[in-house]
């Protein structure tokens, strides 16, 4: 199984971007999805989830800005990012907890390689 991202970049302050995640590989199921972030000297911390009903969860600091999607049939998680501020700026994960059916059933969360956003003032 393999998480690949994309959509990252540079861009002004008050910009957009699209970042997007496909699931890929012998998936048997996908409950959440969801993107993480890290900036430079700190922890890496929650951006939003969405779960397999649709039901979803922001950070505070992103709510009314970003908005996380998913299309269930590519497996793939997007994250619309508006009004971007230069204290977005960090390196983007994606994860998705996702379940395997290969001789017996098996649950483990995957991570994306990261993309970077940064954002200028």
């Amino acid at each position: 199984v393999q998480l690949q991202a994309s959509g990252g970049g540079l861009v002004q302050a008050g910009g957009s971007l699209r970042l997007s995640c496909a699931a890929s590989g012998s998936i048997f199921s996908i409950d959440d999805m969801g993107w993480y972030r890290q900036a430079p000297g700190k922890q890496r911390e929650l951006v939003a989830t969405i779960s397999n009903g649709g039901s979803t969860i922001y950070a505070d600091s992103v709510k009314g800005r970003f908005t996380i999607s998913r299309d269930y049939v590519k497996n793939t998680v997007y994250l619309q990012m508006n009004s971007l501020r230069p204290e977005d700026t960090a390196v983007y994960y994606c994860n998705a907890r996702i379940a395997t059916m290969y001789l017996k059933y098996v649950v483990n969360d995957y991570w994306g390689q990261g993309t970077q956003v940064t954002v200028s003032s």
